[in-house]
């Protein structure tokens, strides 16, 4: 979903990315890729990111995306899993990349360069977990399949610390408010927990 707009976009298993506005039932704009994408918009709104085949980012300019992607970064392909979800940080410098296996990666968004791969939770069924930046893009959480929810700082990559979501099953949903310290997280058995007042501060 756009941040700015009623914009939205739209990754598929048949190797398109739609744009859409909430007030149409029909796509605005329609892209073909060369495998399964990912996408997500960067915080103004102006630049969508594409990640492709799990091993490819294509950042485009939501104005001229027809003409191609004005940067593409190839990352080291995994063969043991698959990205699920993109993510930009609140000021637009980091990019989240979420996976189906046990690791997520953190990249930078202007470079493409690798700044730290998380790890260290549980996810063995190959469960697709949401990654989350908090709202300061300091820090990164994850839910696993065991109900844990990790935490790391961004800038060190240390892991700061895992928290008990009281879930029965794996967490495959976690967001945070866009402008408060406050956090939803959903299991796969729709379990909701909301989280507030974390005693998460720099540096670590």
């Amino acid at each position: 979903m756009s941040p700015v707009d009623d914009t939205f976009i739209s990754g598929s298993l048949d190797k398109t990315i739609r744009l859409w506005d909430l007030r149409s039932p029909n796509c605005q704009g329609l892209m073909h890729l060369q495998g399964k994408p990912v996408c997500s918009f960067d915080p103004e709104g102006l630049i969508f990111a594409a990640g492709v085949n799990s091993e490819m980012v294509k950042l485009y300019d939501l104005r001229s995306f027809d003409k191609g992607p004005f940067a593409t970064f190839k990352m080291q392909y995994d063969r043991t899993c698959e990205w699920t979800g993109l993510k930009f940080s609140n000021d637009g410098k980091l990019i989240l990349i979420s996976t189906n296996g046990s690791f997520i990666r953190l990249i930078d968004a202007f470079k493409g360069v690798v700044m730290h791969t998380f790890g260290g939770y549980a996810n063995s069924k190959a469960v697709t977990l949401e990654a989350s930046f908090t709202p300061d893009s300091q820090f990164i959480m994850i839910g696993s399949e065991d109900g844990k929810i990790h935490v790391w700082n961004g800038e060190s990559g240390i892991k700061v610390a895992v928290l008990d979501g009281k879930h029965t099953g794996p967490i495959t949903c976690l967001q945070f408010n866009p402008k408060f310290m406050t956090f939803a997280s959903a299991c796969s058995n729709m379990v909701c927990e909301h989280g507030r007042g974390l005693p998460l501060r720099g540096p670590f």
